[in-house]
C-alpha cells in the first residue's frame, strides 16, 4: 500500500471518541470508591450495574424495533480561533426529528446510540480535523492533538465532546450534524470575541426558572412530569438580564444548570420564549459513575466556571445564582480562586413557598462572606435591578 493510499484510508476511517470523562470522575481522596463503607460500595455497584444493564437492554430492544441513530445537537461556543462542540447520538424511531420540547420523563428515557459515525460542518464547511475533548482537565486547543477524518464516532454513552480550531468571524454561526439515514440537524455556535471585557454566568434552577430544586420531590416533578411549555420564569429576571446586556451588546451569557443534557432543548426554548439573552447552556451528565457516582451541582459549576475562566482570560464575569443550592459559597470560592475576575454577584432569594429556611445553603442571619466583590440580593429581578443595575452601569 502506498503512503497516499494509507492516508486516504485513514481519512475515511472515523475518529473514535473515548468515553467522555470529567473532573467528577477524578475522585478526591475522600470520594474514592475504595474508601466508602461496604454498604455504600454495594449500593453504588448495584445502581451502576443496573444502569449499565438498562442501557444495554434498551439499546438492543430499540434496534429490534427498527430504531436507528440520530443526533441531539447542543448549543456550542468558542472564540474566533476555536469552538467547543458537544452533541449526543441517540436511538429513535424513523421519521422527522421534532424541534419542540418534551416532558422530562421522555427525555430521561433517551436511549444512547454508542459509537455512531457523525459528520460535522460549520456554515456548510466540513470539519475534517478535531481534538477530542476530555473534561478531566482544561482542554486548551492543541493542534498536536488534532485527529483528521471526515467523521467522528461517539463514545459508549453517545456523547461527542470536541475542540475544533478555525478562523471564524464574531457572531452566530450554524453547526450541522449528520448521521447516515437521517436529515441534517443544526445548532448555533456563539463565537465570542477574545476582546470582550465582561460576561455573565447564570445559574438556571430557581435563578431564572422556577424549579423548586431544594425540594427533591417538587424538583423531580417539575423536571419529569410538568408541561415544559408552562414552566414559570422568576419574575423580572429576563428584564434585568436584558438591561444588563444593553450595557454592552458584545456581552456573552452562559447558563449553568444541574439538569441533565437530555433537557437541553427544553431549557433553551424556555430561555428563548421568556426573552432572556441567548447563550450556550452548560449542563451535566447524570449517568451514575463508579468513582464519584452522580456529580453534585457544586462540582458541576466549579468545572465549567474553571473552563470559562481559561477560555476567556481577559474577561471579567458577573455571577448569578440563588440562595437555595450553596451558590453563594460556590461563588465565594470562585472569587478567591480567581482574584479580580468577578465583577459582581447577584443572588436571588427564594421565598418561603419555594423552600424551608433549614434547607437553604445561605440565610441573612449568617455573616456575609469576606470578599472584595459586592453581592446583591433580591427575591425578584425587579428587586435586584434597583441596587445592582446602577452599580453595573457605573463599573461597565
Amino acid at each position: 500500500m502506498t503512503s497516499t493510499e494509507s492516508k486516504g484510508r485513514k481519512r475515511h476511517s472515523a475518529i473514535r471518541a473515548r468515553h467522555v470523562a470529567s473532573s467528577f470522575d477524578t475522585a478526591a481522596p475522600n470520594e474514592r470508591f475504595d474508601r466508602q463503607s461496604i454498604p455504600i460500595q454495594l449500593v453504588r455497584k448495584s445502581v451502576t450495574s443496573t444502569f449499565d444493564f438498562w442501557v444495554q437492554l434498551s439499546t438492543n430492544m430499540s434496534r429490534r424495533l427498527g430504531w436507528y441513530p440520530r443526533v441531539e445537537p447542543y448549543v456550542s461556543y468558542g472564540t474566533e480561533h476555536y469552538s467547543r462542540l458537544i452533541c449526543r447520538t441517540v436511538l429513535s424511531p424513523p421519521g422527522p426529528q421534532t424541534s419542540s420540547a418534551s416532558r422530562g420523563i421522555w427525555t430521561a428515557l433517551t436511549v444512547p446510540a454508542p459509537h455512531t459515525r457523525v459528520s460535522l460542518a460549520i456554515d456548510s464547511v466540513p470539519i475534517q480535523s478535531a481534538q477530542l475533548g476530555d473534561f478531566e482537565y482544561y482542554d486548551a486547543p492543541d493542534s498536536r492533538r488534532n485527529q483528521s477524518s471526515n467523521s467522528i464516532r461517539s463514545d459508549r454513552s453517545g456523547y461527542l465532546d470536541l475542540v475544533a480550531e478555525h478562523n471564524l468571524s464574531v457572531g452566530l454561526h450554524e453547526l450541522t450534524y449528520h448521521v447516515p439515514g437521517r436529515s441534517l440537524v443544526s445548532a448555533p455556535i456563539y463565537t465570542i470575541p477574545t476582546s470582550a471585557r465582561i460576561g455573565v454566568i447564570s445559574d438556571v434552577d430557581d435563578t431564572i426558572l422556577v424549579t423548586q430544586a431544594t425540594s427533591k420531590f417538587k424538583a423531580s416533578y417539575n423536571l419529569l412530569l410538568s408541561n415544559p411549555t408552562k414552566r414559570v420564569s422568576v419574575p423580572g429576571m429576563s428584564v434585568l438580564y436584558t438591561r444588563i446586556h444593553d450595557l454592552d451588546p458584545q456581552m456573552p451569557f452562559f447558563y449553568l444548570s444541574a439538569s441533565p443534557w437530555n433537557v437541553e432543548r427544553t431549557i433553551r426554548l424556555f430561555i428563548q420564549d421568556h426573552g432572556f439573552p441567548s447563550g450556550p447552556l452548560l449542563l451535566r451528565d447524570l449517568d451514575p459513575r463508579p468513582k464519584t457516582f452522580v456529580p453534585t451541582s457544586v462540582q458541576h459549576k466549579h468545572e465549567f466556571i474553571r473552563q470559562l475562566m481559561a477560555d476567556f482570560p481577559n474577561m471579567r464575569f458577573i455571577l448569578f445564582g440563588d440562595d437555595g443550592q450553596r451558590d453563594i459559597t460556590t461563588y465565594t470560592d470562585v472569587v478567591r480562586r480567581y482574584p479580580g475576575r468577578v465583577l459582581a454577584i447577584g443572588i436571588r432569594q427564594l421565598g418561603p413557598s419555594e423552600t424551608s429556611l433549614s434547607s437553604l445553603g445561605w440565610s441573612n442571619s449568617r455573616p456575609a462572606p469576606d470578599i472584595d466583590v459586592p453581592i446583591f440580593y433580591g427575591t425578584t429581578g425587579a428587586n435586584l435591578m434597583k441596587t445592582m443595575l446602577p452599580y453595573l452601569r457605573h463599573v461597565c
